[in-house]
């Protein structure tokens, strides 16, 4: 098949593929599985270091109403 007709039946525009592919072309699989396993790691750190960031903030709240 075309790549015309491989991106129609896929439902993907050809620009779209053609971004993919100069983004993710050279990545094999297992690149790509790491890299996924990557990014959720990192979302799972910004998460706690949110988290802690607003207890820190709780915390220096409540120690000047104390004072």
């Amino acid at each position: 098949m075309a790549l015309p007709e491989v991106c129609k039946t896929l439902g993907v525009a050809e620009n779209t593929y053609d971004r993919w592919r100069n983004q993710f072309g050279g990545i094999k699989a297992d690149e790509m599985k790491r890299l996924k396993d990557l990014e959720r790691e990192n979302a799972r750190l910004k998460a706690l270091v949110a988290d802690l960031s607003l207890d820190k903030a709780i915390l220096q709240e409540a120690l000047r109403g104390n004072s």
